[in-house]
């Protein structure tokens, strides 16, 4: 077996967190008194290992100690018990623009970024043109940088960082900045990298770029270690636990001339239960409980359903369903609308919910964004996308035989 790339030993992380930190000599002088801090532990006792070659995930919620590891593999940070071994060059793109002088021109930064990266001049002349043309700012390259915008900032020092060619490349939520067309630029020299055998490390809260990427993850929480292996298995045990923090509603955002009112919105299993966790596949109802202060005529019921970060998924509206009741009675009520099969793929959702009348140019009332919930694997997952289509293989010329492939387990949905 190979050795590792990067090897963990043990780690743990203080941070100082000063309450009363006196500013000045004359201050000490004066208040005869030493700051008052506490110890605030960011990594406890990790331990585990990188293979070579593989590319590797660090996954967990914000304040959970990923990028203060990453920042200690990168020796940013030194820890405080505990040792980490590299075998290689390292690249770490942690921060937007990280080692760019705000003054000088992208020009002048590539010189100076690769410098600082350990890349004589001509190495840095040879892959100029090619660095200029992966981070697709080449208007601008004669410009100083203090006028890039952010995602440029991060298409040029992502473009020096890879162009160093390092054995293990550490990469910290960069990727969140650059455009579609940038990222699967990244995607695609993530893949050479592998294919060189080459080590990647990336922190990113986008768990399905995760799942498609990477090799094996790392989960931690509150500073701890919660699993580490393959990281299609993390990520779901983590999708799982994440889940159980977020089963509160989000409030949402509500307009509408007010004639009636979506109260809330259910989201119930095939069982008639509430659920925020549901599998591909699964049979779900959206329910929508209003309340009407007088009778409305040809009331259009809707609901909709988007991502996290505002992909809008699918939506329906009784006009096209043929569901439009001539009188909706004052008083309460709801209405329910049946997914046979939740064909999204694994992601977090909002569900959003409206009633307007029959010319559908006004608004009664629109909640939006007011229930959350989350899609978890299954074995109808398919491969990539929005949406699982149900498709499946059916036929090769000239016929050969297959490679028995394990069926893809789903995890295990308990009730709220």
């Amino acid at each position: 077996m190979p050795a590792p790339a990067v090897t963990v030993s043990n780690v743990s992380k203080r941070f100082r967190i000063y309450k009363n930190r006196n500013q000045s000599l004359k201050g000490t002088f004066l208040q005869r008194s030493r700051g008052v801090h506490e110890d605030f532990w960011a990594l406890r006792d990790i331990d585990f290992e990188i293979p070579e070659g593989a590319t590797f995930g660090l996954l967990g919620h914000n304040g959970s100690g990923k990028s203060t590891l990453l920042k200690c593999i990168a020796k940013i940070l030194a820890p405080d018990k505990g040792s980490i071994t590299s075998r290689g060059r390292m690249a770490a793109m942690l921060e937007v623009g990280s080692g760019f002088h705000p003054e000088l021109s992208g020009r002048e930064n590539i010189y100076l970024n690769g410098a600082i990266l350990g890349m004589p001049r001509k190495e840095i002349d040879a892959k100029f043109d090619d660095i200029v043309d992966f981070s697709g700012v080449g208007d601008f390259i004669d410009q100083p940088v203090k006028n890039y915008s952010s995602g440029m900032y991060v298409r040029l020092g992502f473009s020096v960082s890879i162009h160093i060619e390092p054995e293990i490349l550490l990469v910290d939520e960069v990727l969140a900045v650059g455009d579609v067309e940038f990222q699967e630029r990244c995607m695609a020299k993530f893949a050479e990298f592998r294919e060189a055998g080459r080590t990647v490390v990336v922190v990113s809260h986008g768990l399905e770029q995760m799942r498609t990427f990477c090799d094996e993850a790392a989960w931690l929480d509150h500073g701890r270690l919660q699993g580490v292996g393959k990281a299609a298995e993390i990520i779901d045990r983590y999708s799982v636990v994440a889940h159980d923090a977020q089963k509160v509603e989000t409030g949402g955002r509500r307009f509408g001339s007010g004639e009636a009112r979506i109260e809330r919105i259910e989201l119930l299993d095939e069982a008639g239960e509430p659920a925020r966790l549901v599998r591909v596949g699964d049979q779900v109802t959206i329910r929508m409980h209003y309340h009407a202060d007088e009778p409305v005529k040809g009331a259009v019921f809707g609901t909709s359903i988007e991502t996290r970060d505002g992909l809008f998924a699918w939506g329906i509206h009784g006009l096209d369903a043929g569901f439009v009741p001539q009188i909706l009675p004052k008083g309460d009520g709801y209405v329910d609308v049946l997914i046979p099969r939740m064909m999204l793929r694994p992601n977090h959702y909002l569900l959003s919910a409206s009633i307007q009348p029959p010319h559908l140019t006004t608004v009664i009332d629109a909640l939006q964004k007011a229930t959350s919930f989350e899609i978890i694997t299954s074995p109808l997952m398919e491969s990539g996308g929005v949406v699982a289509l149900g498709a499946q293989f059916t036929q090769i010329t000239p016929a050969m035989p297959m490679i028995e492939v394990p069926t893809r387990q789903a995890p295990p949905v308990e009730a709220d």
